[in-house]
């Protein structure tokens, strides 16, 4: 599934190519799994909008439509989601589940094979007490390490757990969790309420600046993730334990080794990770 730096480029990619262009005409696939709001009201929603900013929001990308008060139109990528900005004449790939066209000729296509990806309307201003969309924990990139640290108190789960919670913190997931704790020196099944402040403001930097650099490098094609122009990232290219199980550390030379944590897969340096 991609994560925050793979989501932060594809929506940076969109908004580079579509800011300020007008959504001429929407088509809708007939497969329901995508669509959060119906096809009709999707439809009538973005029909004549124009597209004034695309940014992510955890792990959704986020279309603002005309003014502060207008609809947000919100894509999930899920697992094997893609959002392509195409010319109209490069073939329709399959599993496409919405096709938008645009006033400069240019199409906005959503693929997703899995159909585990989401499309939905969220209206601002309308019987609402928030601005826009917000999602559901707090932004990894900028929280503060009191407000990160406050996350983890007295929390009995294992901390690679906890750092998966989007409640907590929105848009980290399984490669960002593992390669963190590693940066860190924190073994992924230590309880999250546990860790000293110190580990803690460890994993805080590592975290940013794994996210950081992962989006500078266009996130991590270990799956289906390709940009806005089909294009894979670099950031599995430096994945120092994330599916590397059974290979040797890149530090000390143990071998990584495989667990399973809250039903997700996790990978570990046994002596660098305490």
């Amino acid at each position: 599934m991609p994560e925050l730096p793979e989501v932060e480029t594809v929506a940076n990619g969109v908004h580079h190519r579509v800011a300020g262009d007008v959504i001429e005409s929407v088509w809708l696939g007939s497969k329901p799994e995508p669509f959060k709001t119906t096809p009709r009201k999707m439809a009538e929603a973005l029909t004549g909008r124009q597209i004034e900013r695309v940014y992510r929001v955890g792990k959704y990308i986020v279309f603002d439509l005309d003014d502060k008060t207008g609809p947000q139109w919100i894509v999930h990528l899920g697992m094997t989601g893609r959002l392509l900005v195409s010319a109209p004449d490069v073939e329709i790939p399959p599993h496409t589940h919405a096709i938008l066209k645009l006033v400069s000729g240019r199409e906005l296509r959503f693929v997703d094979p899995r159909r585990f990806g989401r499309l939905g309307i969220h209206w601002r201003g309308k019987d609402m007490s928030e601005d826009g969309f917000r999602g559901t924990g707090l932004e990894p990139l900028t929280i503060s390490l009191e407000e990160f640290t406050g996350l983890f108190r007295g929390r009995k789960t294992a901390i690679k757990a906890a750092l998966l919670n989007q409640k907590l913190l929105h848009g980290v997931g399984n490669i960002y969790a593992d390669e963190s704790l590693f940066r860190a020196g924190i073994r992924p099944g230590r309880r999250a309420g546990r860790l000293t402040k110190e580990q803690l403001s460890r994993l805080h930097a590592a975290l940013q600046t794994i996210l950081k650099h992962a989006i500078a490098l266009g996130g991590s094609s270990v799956s289906d993730y390709v940009d806005a122009d089909g294009v894979k990232g670099f950031f599995q290219l430096e994945h120092r334990v994330y599916m590397r199980s059974g290979e040797p550390c890149l530090v000390c030379g143990t071998p990584i080794r495989r667990t399973v944590l809250g039903g997700r897969g996790t990978h570990y340096c046994p002596k660098c990770q305490k």
